[in-house]
């Protein structure tokens, strides 16, 4: 299967390390040496999870001439962050399409649930009940975020991404798909209660934050060789890693674990915050302009309890 475009948005509203400096005291500079954010967006007043995967929809089905949306006939909607969980992502998304009588399905598997929404795709398309998919990713992290806490309040942003998934090649510039890797590790350290969002206490909190480090920087960096492996690829092959946008650190861990150069990296972290599991679809995005013919990209990601993934593309 093919990608064949992706756009997203994020609120205009931006939050600095400052902001956080004068609510608990936070240096810019802890933040930074810690994490590497820089600044974070936050939705604005009447911006939601729905509203942000609308207006992600939206841009990338303008910039997709070839992809109108009367043809679209799969929609999977993605976050762990909703704004109504019966009126789904994805249902305000179908509506706001306006295609009627197709299968609308919405996930949640934290920060990974880009790649189990790919997975969903794929198996639509093996079974011939879909050819054109509309996956789309969003996250209001702000809604549920607790600015004071000292030890997570600062990683949050906000923003959506919208991805186009085709049976058949559309144009020469679609990537391939070539291969989707998921696994849950919840039998693993502190899976189950190292960071939650329980809606009805309003909270995201992390309090073992190492621990997610830990099983982050080990799990991306163990499915991106095997996915590597299973295609018989090694890291000279691979043009760009995305990995999800958490903290830099990890980043840092994963490329230095895989012996892939520096520049291999897509990185928002600094810009963006955490941005759940839209943030690897923004850096995929941002990445798109600079994919020549013959490059490949692993996109490889880690969320809370404990899920993984990883896919391989190719253009």
């Amino acid at each position: 299967m093919y990608l064949h475009h992706l756009a997203y948005y994020l609120p205009t509203q931006v939050v600095t390390n400052q902001h956080f400096t004068t609510l608990n005291g936070l240096s810019h500079e802890w933040i930074m040496e810690r994490t590497g954010i820089r600044e974070r967006r936050k939705a604005g007043p009447g911006e939601n999870t729905n509203t942000m995967a609308i207006e992600a929809t939206r841009r990338t089905l303008a910039e997709a001439p070839a992809f109108p949306a009367e043809q679209i006939d799969l929609i999977v909607g993605a976050t762990y962050t909703p704004h109504d969980t019966i009126v789904t992502l994805a249902h305000a998304v179908q509506h706001a399409v306006d295609v009627a009588d197709i299968p609308v399905v919405s996930i949640s598997s934290a920060c990974s649930s880009l790649l189990n929404a790919v997975e969903i795709v794929e198996g639509y398309f093996a079974m011939g009940k879909a050819t054109r998919a509309l996956v789309v990713v969003s996250e209001h992290n702000t809604a549920y975020n607790n600015e004071e806490d000292t030890m997570a309040g600062h990683l949050w942003g906000d923003g959506a991404a919208a991805l186009l998934i085709s049976k058949e090649r559309l144009h020469e510039n679609d990537l391939r798909i070539v291969d989707v890797k998921t696994g849950g590790a919840a039998t693993m350290g502190k899976a189950t209660v190292s960071v939650t969002l329980k809606p009805i206490e309003r909270g995201l909190i992390m309090p073992h934050g190492r621990d997610v480090f830990t099983h982050a920087c080990q799990y991306m960096a163990r499915v991106t060789r095997e996915i590597m492996e299973r295609n018989q690829l090694t890291v000279a092959d691979i043009r760009y890693l995305i990995p999800h946008q958490a903290n830099q650190r990890i980043t840092n861990n994963v490329l230095q674990n895989l012996e892939l150069p520096e520049e291999c990296a897509v990185s928002n972290i600094e810009r963006l915050g955490n941005t759940g599991c839209a943030g690897a679809a923004i850096g995929l995005a941002d990445t798109l302009p600079q994919l020549q013919p013959g490059h490949r990209v692993v996109v490889t990601v880690f969320g809370g309890g404990y899920s993984f993934g990883a896919m391989l593309l190719e253009r």
